[in-house]
This record gives C-alpha cells, structure tokens and sequence, in this order.
C-alpha cells in the first residue's frame, strides 16, 4: 500500500461514527492538526481509487497551466521575495526575531523557516519563478501577450534566473557584504526587463 493510501485509510478509519474520542487539545497545535486532518480526508474522499484496469495519467502526461497574468505572477512571487533579500540589506536576517507564532507569521524572516533560511528559500523561489516567464500562454495585465519569443526577453529571464542563484549563494554564506552585492545584481537583472517592458507612460503600453 502506497504512502497515500495508507494516510488516507488512517485518516477514513478515525473519522467514521465509531472513530473513537480523542482528547481535545488547546492551543494552536490543535488548530493546525485539526484543519491538516480535515484536508487530507477532502482529498481521501475526492479522489476515488481508479477503476481496475484503468492506469491513473502519468506525471509526464501533465502540462503546464497559466493562470495568472504577469502582473499577478510579479506581484504574487517575485515582488515579496525580492523583499526578503532586499531587506537583508539592512538588517541581518540572524537577528531577526521570531513571531509569537513563526508557524503562522506572514513575515517569511520570522516565521518557522526564518532568518537566513527565509533567504535562501526567496532566491531559489526567484530562479524557480524565472521558469513561469518563459511559458506561452501567459498575458500581461493590458491583455498582451508576454513577449517570450522576443529576443531578448529568454536573456532577461537568464539574468534573473543567474542573479538569483548568485543570491542564493550569497545567503548561504550568510554575510551581508555578499548580500549587499548579490542584491545589486538582482537589482539590475529586474531593471534590465522593466526598463524595456514595464516603465511606461501607460498600461496599454507594456509588454511591446
């Protein structure tokens, strides 16, 4: 019996009504264990086993999904952890303090995976982020299409892919002085795009 199957049977045989009582346990602990219970049993009910005979689609047979036009995706992925490195600058991510409760805190440097971590985990998100902007599909926020077979758009997403590598390996030191450099370069790989696609007079003018 796969992983899966064994969490859902787990999850199928303490949730029927002779699953028996369990002591109630305060405090956000019981919250988390609470609401990850109830996702798994979603799942668990959801997904039916698969007719016999009938193979579940291979992992190769998926594609890709846009969903998000440009703006969204800047907005939602790289805008926020650009600011985790950028905020590096100043202050040094070791000294940052933990939330009353890092597991729930919206700021990435205080939370469960923190100080350096919460670093390293932005720049590897920006270089896996630089894979979203070369897929077709994607519009901009005035409805244009994302201009990927433009020349020079794979060089720019190369130079935010590089940086952001660059600024994993900075963190990974965790000294300031290569923050401080490695976030220069980011700096510019973003400046390089926006200043060709973004700064604009006008929405309707990005992204030409």
């Amino acid at each position: 019996m796969s992983k899966v199957k064994k969490m859902c049977a787990a999850t199928q045989s303490t949730s029927g009504p002779q699953a028996r009582r369990r002591p109630i346990r305060k405090g956000a602990n019981a919250v988390r264990t609470a609401l990850l219970s109830l996702a798994l049993l979603s799942v668990c009910q959801a997904q039916p086993p698969a007719p016999k005979g009938v193979k579940a689609p291979a992992a190769a047979a998926l594609k890709p999904a846009v969903t998000a036009d440009l703006r969204q995706l800047m907005r939602g992925i790289l805008f926020p952890n650009s600011n985790v490195i950028f905020a590096a600058q100043d202050d040094d991510p070791a000294k940052v303090p933990p939330a009353k409760d890092p597991a729930l805190s919206p700021n990435p440097l205080a939370s469960t995976y923190g100080g350096w971590m919460a670093v390293e985990n932005s720049a590897l998100a920006l270089s896996e982020a630089a894979n979203l902007l070369i897929l077709p599909g994607r519009k901009c926020a005035n409805g244009l299409p994302v201009p990927i077979n433009n020349p020079d758009w794979p060089k720019f997403v190369q130079g935010l892919r590089e940086a952001s590598l660059a600024t994993y390996k900075a963190a990974q030191s965790k000294n300031q002085d290569n923050i401080l450099t490695a976030a220069g370069d980011l700096t510019t790989a973003c400046s390089n795009c926006h200043d060709k696609y973004r700064e604009k007079p006008t929405l309707a003018e990005r992204c030409k």
